[in-house]
């Protein structure tokens, strides 16, 4: 029988040049550092050419040529080109990462940004652009690449602004947002939604849930839906999917185990309500997890020493 698999994105330094306020790159594909990873810095990724599978957060998708998407920090995520063995795509990624400290100052710069307070929220789940944003969005990444000085901090407000502008041309990816990211909740959605889950293999009882916080359970059902945008049930199927999607990936126990364990009473409810949630049945789930996540993985402290050569060449031109 085989030991079960721990899929955990590795750390990734984002080493800023000094006289740089966020960082801008190009990289090929394969490349060292595109990876199942995670780091602090917010990271808008253009995917330029091929297709293949992507994972952000927990969710699991196809992606395109022209694929842009916004991961808030420590969001985990990765592309999987579908390529040939040996073959390597120039230039297939070009993104920029700032810091969660910059991306405050920026929209504490004056009030006309503070809508970027919006996508910042919508970040920590990790959003895909579409239509007339993700365009203004691919052009003005790719302006930024060769200005200097602050012509490239304009182009960079320019480009926040402009993805920020219309919610309607961004959707969320991921189901939560990572655990250590700081949401602040109502003290009633609090305790119901640490409640569901803490409790989710178990049965929950809507009514019990609405008396711990001290709620008949028509207003209840009235704040939750407005809070979260979904039922209490709804939610309730969410947290065990999610908790399925970790079991799924993290280890190798049969796909009816996990039905079981994460609260559900039959397969064919828990794979009718999986393929709802996530687009694929749980064993195309799992599939892919693990191929995004088992990736081989070169010496990790190549990435390091590529980043301090590159900073010394910078150096020596200087």
């Amino acid at each position: 029988m085989k030991a079960d698999l721990k899929i955990v994105p590795d750390f990734e330094m984002i080493i800023c040049p000094p006289a740089e306020s966020f960082r801008w790159n190009v990289h090929d594909y394969p490349y060292f550092g595109a990876k199942w990873h995670y780091h602090p810095e917010y990271e808008l990724h253009l995917t330029r050419s091929t297709s293949g599978v992507m994972m952000v957060g927990d969710y699991i998708g196809d992606f395109a040529p022209g694929c842009l998407v916004l991961a808030g920090p420590n969001v985990p995520h990765n592309w999987v080109s579908d390529i040939e063995p040996g073959k390597l795509v120039r230039d297939r990624d070009m993104l920029v990462q700032f810091s969660a400290e910059w991306a405050d100052r920026v929209k504490g710069l004056c009030p006309e940004l503070g809508t970027i307070g919006a996508l910042y929220e919508d970040a920590v789940y990790g959003v895909e652009f579409s239509g007339a944003t993700a365009a203004a969005g691919r052009r003005l990444l790719a302006q930024i690449g060769p200005a200097h000085g602050a012509e490239r901090v304009v182009l960079f407000l320019q480009m926040m602004v402009a993805l920020a502008r219309d919610p309607r041309d961004r959707r969320r990816l991921s189901r939560l947002a990572p655990a250590n990211a700081v949401v602040e909740l109502p003290r009633q959605l609090d305790i119901a939604m640490r409640y569901v889950l803490e409790h989710y293999s178990e049965e929950v009882d809507f009514a019990s849930v609405a008396r711990r916080c001290g709620m008949e359970p028509q207003a209840f059902s009235r704040m939750f839906k407005r809070q979260t945008g979904h039922t209490f049930a709804r939610y309730v199927i969410l947290a065990r999917i999610y908790a399925a999607c970790s079991l799924l990936t993290q280890t190798y126990r049969p796909v009816t185990d996990i039905c079981f364990e994460v609260g559900f009473n039959n397969i064919a409810n828990f794979n009718r309500q999986f393929f709802k949630v996530c687009g694929r049945t749980p064993s195309d789930y799992r599939r892919n997890a693990h191929k995004i996540g088992t990736e081989a993985r070169p010496d990790p402290f190549r990435e390091i020493r590529a980043y301090s050569a590159g900073f010394a060449a910078v150096g020596e031109k200087v």
